[in-house]
């Protein structure tokens, strides 16, 4: 019998591959057979008459994918949306789509002009017409879903493709009679998935593999029981077939060169209407603006990229580009995103770039009280590295001791109400916790070229030097360090023992010496391997000035405990006359603050180290405070610390022989942090000689 279910195609008449607008035509232009292509087409159109019913729409010369009727419009009742296609190659078909439905009594609805949408490609009713599941990331936009909410009167749920391969929503997802889905879950990201799993149930969800995603099982025609597709594994088959579905294989290989199947050849004209179902839609969108030097910082750039990234989409409605060299830009950008939860996720990273969501210039920042000691209210807003302002009771109020991965906990005071970073565990009971991202911005710099090629620390562009430009960046820590110091300023270093084993222990003493640190952390194991090899010569048991390993050198460092243990601290093993030169015997001597961290691994330890975490967390963000520039040498675990607990607008060189490392230690979103790969001990002999060209008499004289 047949059924009522009516389908739109259009025959093949012109049907080429004459042009790349997705993967699968890449190596394909006027490689599909013309007759082979006509005779797949009237085998898909003859099953589908078997068990429903077809209508024509006359193809048109010049408009080859209009055999893929999908995409002329999204139907639900007698109203259509029409499509808005992304490609030029296909924007020459929608009069004739718009025509059809105007004539077959359709009520025809028409996105704006730049707001791609490609129909019933990118939007499959659910079978049971409960919702509208709706597709976006390559060819339809997110901001088309409310509109179509509002006109089809129905909900609609975001779902984001991620695979170019399947550009269309119809490549990989199917909605089947009973509730059932089809679909390749690889298509998807993961909030997408979560998003289908949360609306089907598990015995509904009929996921596919890869090597039938790339053979379009998902782009399958269903009328009741049956499902037509290109092809199908057999252990599909068989999951069809226990749950009530007969397959019809029929094969559409030229049409796949041009990246469609059978769903693509039609457009499903008559769908299922729950009379209880009304329009609503979860689209979140705000208007943010950005300031400052947008192109040439590449802010825009990352923050566009950033929406798309994590799940959005955007609209630039005004960008107001600086006219001269000195002059900042400004953008304003819609933000639209799947849900309020994504939205939340895009405004936070947005707001890290400078980026103000505009209603928030009217709105106080969201508090909610702490009624845990050390336990924050969900979803509060986690503090970032930038300065940050909150808007409280109508004012913006700065928030004091900037840090990463805290929270902003509000307090009434004598002097008025404070904004403060604090870890979760110093939260108080009264404190008031910032949740949400209403109310907040960061500060962002907007100083001229020439001010920020002087001033600024850009002259590696925040990125990972490799050993090539070793001497420039020397060159310019030198410059840097003697300008702190000659201003009185504050250098901290952060050091792992590989300073000492690559015999840059001396070198570092030399800078603590001559007054260019203010500042050492670190753990046990520098402290006790420059000890070691200013008591007994060695480090990790290697005769330093010959290379060698001493015999029974193992123990050498577990002696240097010892001894320091006896005295009961390095400073007194330093006034005894037992340590005599090195790190921390110049620290000692020229009352340079230092912290040493300890860790489950340490031998002894050193009765200087803090085996305390937080204790020594409190330490270290003690001694950083004030700091201008760190220096982070060869101590991963450490510098990541202390890259946490510092504030945008610290020069940062983090240098190390790993790249990974390198990487993980600069790429800290600030245009002040600068890897350098490189052998530590090197860096640290380069730095010195370059110190002693900027304070010798020659260059002074010359100056």
């Amino acid at each position: 019998m047949v059924s009522q279910i009516r389908f739109l195609m259009c025959a093949p008449d012109h049907y080429n591959v004459d042009y790349v607008i997705n993967p699968w035509m890449e190596g394909n232009i006027h490689k599909s057979s013309r007759d082979h292509a006509v005779e797949q087409w009237n085998k898909l159109y003859n099953n589908i008459k078997n068990h429903a019913i077809v209508d024509l729409v006359t193809p048109e010369k010049g408009w080859p994918d209009m055999v893929f009727s999908a995409n002329a419009g999204l139907v639900l009742g007698k109203n259509v949306v029409v499509s808005r296609f992304l490609h030029k190659e296909r924007q020459g078909e929608e009069p004739y789509f718009q025509q059809w439905f105007e004539q077959n009594g359709y009520n025809v609805y028409s996105l704006p002009k730049d707001l791609p949408f490609e129909g019933a490609g990118d939007a499959l009713l659910d079978r049971e017409g409960r919702w509208l599941w709706a597709g976006y990331g390559f060819r339809s936009e997110l901001d088309s879903h409310p509109y179509l909410a509002k006109w089809l009167d129905i909900e609609v749920i975001s779902l984001r493709l991620t695979d170019e391969r399947f550009y269309h929503l119809d490549t990989c997802f199917c909605p089947l009679s009973n509730g059932y889905l089809l679909y390749y879950p690889g298509a998807f990201d993961s909030y997408s998935n979560r998003v289908i799993e949360m609306r089907v149930a598990p015995e509904k969800r009929i996921p596919i593999a890869e090597a039938d995603a790339v053979n379009f099982a998902c782009n399958a025609v269903n009328v009741d029981s049956i499902v037509i597709m290109n092809k199908a594994s057999e252990s599909l088959k068989s999951r069809l077939a226990e749950v009530g579905f007969q397959v019809i294989e029929t094969p559409l290989t030229e049409f796949l060169k041009a990246g469609g199947a059978a769903k693509c050849l039609t457009l499903r004209v008559t769908e299922p209407i729950a009379e209880e179902v009304h329009a609503n839609v979860s689209v979140e969108s705000r208007i943010i603006r950005m300031e400052g030097h947008l192109l040439d910082a590449g802010l825009i750039n990352r923050a566009l990229d950033l929406i798309v990234e994590m799940g959005g989409s955007f609209q630039v409605l005004k960008f107001n580009l600086g006219e001269q060299r000195q002059s900042t830009s400004a953008a304003e950008v819609r933000v639209s995103a799947p849900s309020h939860e994504v939205m939340e996720e895009i405004i936070s990273q947005l707001i890290d770039l400078g980026a103000v969501d505009l209603p928030q210039d009217q709105r106080d920042s969201k508090l909610e009280p702490v009624v845990q000691a050390g336990v924050a209210p969900d979803d509060f807003y986690v503090s970032t590295i930038y300065p940050t302002e909150i808007r409280v009771n109508g004012e913006w109020l700065n928030v004091q001791n900037q840090r990463m991965d805290g929270a902003i906990a509000i307090s009434q005071t004598a002097n008025g109400i404070v904004a403060k970073c604090k870890l979760l565990r110093d939260l108080e009971i009264g404190d008031r916790v910032v949740v949400d991202v209403l109310g907040i911005r960061t500060i962002r710099k907007a100083e001229s070229r020439e001010q920020r090629n002087s001033q600024e620390f850009s002259f590696m562009s925040s990125g990972v030097s490799s050993e090539r430009r070793v001497e420039l960046v020397v060159e310019q820590v030198a410059w840097e360090l003697r300008k702190i110091k000659d201003s009185g300023g504050k250098v901290v270093v952060t050091a792992g023992p590989v300073v000492i084993h690559t015999g840059g222990g001396e070198h570092l003493s030399r800078l603590i010496r001559e007054g260019y640190v203010q500042g050492l952390l670190g753990g046990n194991a520098i402290a006790v391997h420059d000890m070691e090899q200013n008591i007994l010569g060695t480090s990790l048991g290697v005769d330093m000035k010959r290379g060698v390993v001493v015999r029974g050198g193992h123990r050498h460092h577990l002696k240097v405990i010892n001894t320091v243990r006896r005295f009961g601290s390095i400073a007194k093993a330093v006034e005894a006359g037992v340590v005599k030169s090195g790190v921390m015997y110049e620290c000692v001597k020229n009352n340079i603050p230092f912290s040493l961290a300890g860790s489950i691994r340490d031998d002894g330890p050193l009765p200087d180290t803090q085996m305390n975490l937080i204790l020594a967390q409190q330490e270290y963000s003690q001694i950083i405070q004030g700091a201008e520039m760190i220096l982070m040498l060869s101590s991963m675990l450490h510098s990541i610390g202390v890259g946490n607990m510092t504030p945008a607008g610290v020069k940062m060189v983090c240098v190390d022989i790993n790249p990974a490392v390198v990487t993980k230690l600069s790429d800290r979103g600030s245009i002040e942090s600068v890897g350098v790969v490189t052998d530590v001990g090197l860096f640290l002999s380069l730095l010195i000689q370059q110190l002693d060209k900027l304070t010798s008499p020659y260059v002074a004289r010359v100056a």
